[in-house]
């Protein structure tokens, strides 16, 4: 007893001891994952290096989570820099190692990022069928913060295709989740977005009520950079609605902001606005002030965009040289295997052959010295058969002579000789039925005790455990708002869309900058814009 106590006192030291190392190889990984996040951030380089460390160390390691959560970071760091396609590869081959996870949140969260990646790359009816995937696992596990996600990206989807009302029923329901979860940011993500809808439908009152509680609990939160977005929002809705001067202030205030958490896209979106707002109160001294800020912003926004997107495509070519490399070393040494194989198959059968005809030559032999003894022993034997009938012969002679004298003799003795052997056999037959019988009441118990102890061996038992399409495409939509478009226009509205820098626009076009100017006007006039309408931000909501 004590014995099986100490025993049984070890196995839980030493599962405890394991519970307590994987809990902290978990921390461990929380905590890298924490550190490649801050450092996509500034390097997203390093931080795809790192992070395909990661995913090697953690395929060695056959642990599917951790290798997934490093693809699926990388997908997010190419997403971050415009390279679509291997953002979905990166997301596509997380989705296959979370489904061997079974996890259903991560499965889930997985294909949330893959919805929206679909969406910024024109496939919205994907998008949305995989969003509605996601939201079905989320109720499947109840994660009520997983469900209040998706539904703010649904909602956000209908936005842009402009159902409002379907946008209006997802953000609250997203609203309500969070509000059940207390959860401050997501509350101030979906205030935000109702207040976008609201600004969508010029209705500014909602719009500024609902960006002014945004910015509470962004405030409530710490997060400083939806704190500097929705102050900027809010500078929009007085712009728009004539109050220039309190526009002004707020738009200062959100600049001052960004400038002191050192938020350089931040800072060209205020001073941007902060260009518009000058422009419509007169001062255009300040209003070029501006717009030269939100200019340069940009350009150092681009720069080091370009420079980030560069260290991105060497990292990812020195990522798809390595798998080649990889593959093709996985290769050759597959083709070693077989072929090593195949040499020890031919020489296994070689040896296998070399046996064979040795043995077969070994039983000739064999056979050939047998029959020798055979016919040596048969010689014997005749000669043995010639020698006892000689002397069979012989004897007989003697016993003709004897034989009267021993007749009466050998008469008698025979009768003796017959009743003792008569009584030897009674006597060995009891004797033998007698020990047969013990023999078999022994075999019987012994029989008997094997049965027995076959039935106490009792068998173990084991334990066993989206969508309705509404969609307008953005070109269709394009030509509800002017029918005369030229195919460079098109082209223009397309690098619009995809909010290319003027800079950039005017070098893929071929063309200057005043040039590119003319051509926004002419587009803008074709679209029956006003002059207080943003092209870009019309486009957009295409």
């Amino acid at each position: 007893m004590f014995n099986f106590t100490r025993k049984f006192f070890m196995w839980c030291l030493l599962i405890t001891a394991c519970f307590a190392v994987v809990a902290q190889n978990k921390v461990a990984q929380l905590a890298d994952f924490k550190q490649v996040q801050s450092l996509s951030l500034k390097q997203p380089d390093a931080a795809l290096i790192v992070l395909k460390k990661m995913q090697a160390h953690a395929v060695d390691a056959g642990d599917n989570v951790t290798a997934a959560t490093c693809l699926q970071k990388m997908g997010q760091i190419c997403y971050t820099q415009g390279h679509f396609a291997q953002a979905l590869d990166f997301y596509q081959h997380a989705d296959k190692l979370f489904d061997k996870t079974q996890n259903k949140n991560l499965i889930a969260a997985n294909l949330s990022e893959l919805g929206t990646l679909y969406y910024y790359n024109k496939q919205p009816n994907l998008s949305l069928s995989l969003y509605n995937r996601a939201l079905g696992l989320y109720k499947q596990t109840n994660n009520l913060k997983g469900q209040a996600g998706i539904l703010g990206d649904i909602g956000h989807f209908y936005e842009k295709s402009h159902q409002y009302d379907s946008a209006f029923y997802y953000q609250r329901q997203a609203l309500k989740n969070y509000s059940n979860l207390n959860s401050n940011g997501g509350s101030a993500k979906i205030y935000e977005n109702l207040g976008s809808i609201y600004e969508d439908l010029a209705k500014y009152d909602s719009a500024y009520s609902c960006f002014n509680r945004s910015l509470q609990l962004y405030r409530a939160d710490g997060n400083e950079t939806g704190t500097i977005e929705v102050i900027n929002n809010l500078g929009d809705i007085l712009r728009k609605t004539g109050r220039y001067k309190e526009s002004v202030m707020l738009s200062r205030r959100a600049l001052k902001l960004a400038e002191q958490s050192g938020n350089t896209y931040e800072m060209a979106a205020v001073t941007k606005d902060l260009g518009k707002e000058y422009e419509l109160m007169g001062r255009l001294d300040s209003a070029f002030h501006f717009v030269e800020l939100s200019r340069k912003y940009s350009l150092e926004i681009y720069s080091k965009e370009s420079v980030n997107q560069t260290a991105v495509l060497q990292v990812l070519y020195d990522i798809n040289k390595k798998s080649d490399e990889i593959n093709r070393l996985n290769n050759i040494r597959k083709i070693n295997l077989i072929i090593t194989a195949a040499v020890v198959v031919v020489v296994l059968l070689l040896s296998a052959l070399g046996l064979v005809v040795f043995s077969r030559q070994r039983l000739k032999i064999k056979e050939q010295h047998a029959q020798a003894r055979q016919k040596e022993a048969q010689h014997e034997l005749v000669q043995l058969e010639l020698k006892n009938r000689r002397l069979e012969e012989e004897g007989l002679k003697q016993q003709l002579d004897l034989k009267g004298r021993e007749l009466s003799a050998y008469t008698l003795n025979l009768i003796r000789n017959n009743q003792l052997l008569d009584s030897l056999r009674s006597t060995l037959q009891a004797m033998v039925k007698e020990d047969k019988r013990d023999q078999k009441k022994q075999m019987q118990q012994i029989i008997l005790q094997i049965n027995e102890s076959f039935n106490h061996d009792q068998p173990w038992k084991e334990f066993t455990a989206a969508f309705e399409q509404v969609h307008q495409s953005f070109f269709d939509n394009l030509k509800k708002q002017s029918s005369d478009l030229t195919s460079a226009d098109i082209r223009l509205i397309t690098l619009l869309k995809i909010n290319l820098d003027s800079k950039d626009m005017a070098a893929l076009l071929g063309i200057s900058m005043d040039s590119l100017r003319v051509s926004r006007y002419r587009l803008r006039k074709k679209l029956n814009l006003t002059q207080g309408d943003n092209l870009t931000a019309f486009i957009q909501a295409l």
